[in-house]
């Protein structure tokens, strides 16, 4: 039986009951559920995908808990499945039976590509189609603001536009059109609109490559400047946060929870953003302050933030944010149907099962 390495993680630990026969039937059924409204029949799905990863299952599935717990682990392991623990020479040097290793996601500065090629070890990524969801639902946030679209849907009846503070004026039709007849105003594009993406990692790659088809201008910031062939294929400019928070009519933020995360758009940076623009978060609430969100969007520098995850979730009943029309919340539907995660998943575990079963083929 193969031995399989997985960075423990909310999401990736899901994968144990499905190679491990040994995993607990509690922890198969709670997995179950986990896809159970877009895939009842999860039970068929796993039965229909084993018998075409003969390579990778059955496994014995260990969870790394850390960096140095991964490298007590690795003496073991056949092939590992990883998203930020880093795989270099060290870890090379402690694996002995590596033959596949897995990124869950496609950015592989975590490893060590020349030194896996070196040790004919096999690296293999994924284009998450997690992240592609992430991506299109920051746009439809962007959109759904800029137009107003939740303020305005259904609204468009002469009780209902009144109570919503329009009122009907008919346009003079003998010398100009009739559109926007309850002359709402602030109704935004997003064509030659500035962006800015705070985060380029997998999730701000995605939304840039959708940005190039709004022609909107990309400007980010992150810890680590990209390459400049990086920088021309995403038509993305660098500049320090401060600098993208006066420039951008829009906004996204897309990092990892970490300390130094933690709370990164507080009073300082929110009150220095461009009057008007519009934030968007399909990351974590932990991001942002949240009593420095309430004040820009009451002092109108924000003029409204959308947003997959709110801070508490289910959100309280009395929170202030049902007060505020500009304010776009979602319940985490942000990953979509859980046939992305399904599929992805299908992919990476015959990925590693071919390179596993090649191995076996060339020692026999």
């Amino acid at each position: 039986m193969k031995t399989l390495v997985l960075e423990q993680d909310a999401f990736m630990r899901m994968f144990v009951p499905m190679l491990d026969p040994s995993a607990s039937q509690e922890f198969m059924d709670a997995v179950a559920d986990f896809f159970a409204h877009d895939e009842p029949d999860f039970t068929g799905w796993l039965a229909r995908l084993r018998p075409s990863i003969p390579g990778l299952f059955p496994a014995r599935v260990l969870l790394a808990e850390d960096q140095d717990h991964f490298r007590k682990l690795l003496p073991e392991a056949d092939a590992c499945l990883i998203e930020s623990l880093r795989f270099g020479e060290e870890e090379l040097a402690l694996a002995p039976k590596m033959t596949v290793v897995q990124k869950y996601g496609f950015i592989t500065r975590n490893i060590d590509l020349a030194a896996c090629a070196k040790r004919c070890v096999v690296v293999s990524t994924q284009r998450r189609r997690i992240n592609i969801a992430l991506s299109e639902l920051a746009f439809a946030l962007m959109a759904a603001m800029g137009k107003h679209l939740f303020e305005l849907n259904h609204v468009i009846d002469e009780p209902r536009l009144n109570a919503a503070g329009h009122t009907i004026r008919p346009y003079d039709k003998r010398y100009t059109g009739g559109s926007n007849f309850a002359r709402i105003p602030k109704l935004r594009t997003m064509f030659g609109k500035t962006l800015g993406i705070i985060g380029f990692g997998e999730v701000g790659r995605e939304i840039a490559r959708k940005a190039a088809a709004f022609e909107m201008k990309v400007i980010y910031t992150q810890r680590t400047r990209l390459t400049e062939a990086e920088e021309n294929f995403y038509n993305a400019r660098y500049v320090p946060l401060m600098e993208l928070m006066a420039q951008s009519d829009y906004m996204t933020v897309n990092l990892p929870v970490t300390d130094q995360t933690r709370g990164i758009l507080g009073a300082k940076e929110l009150r220095a953003a461009k009057q008007g623009s519009f934030l968007v978060n399909v990351s974590r609430p932990e991001l942002i302050d949240r009593a420095a969100l309430f004040e820009a969007i009451d002092a109108k520098r924000l003029a409204g933030y959308g947003t997959d995850v709110w801070f508490e979730r289910p959100a309280k009943s009395d929170d202030p944010v049902f007060g505020y029309n500009n304010i776009v919340v979602m319940p985490h539907t942000a990953i979509a149907d859980r046939h992305n995660a399904l599929e992805d998943i299908e992919e990476m575990f015959l990925k590693m099962s071919q390179a596993l079963v090649n191995r076996d083929t060339l020692r026999a």
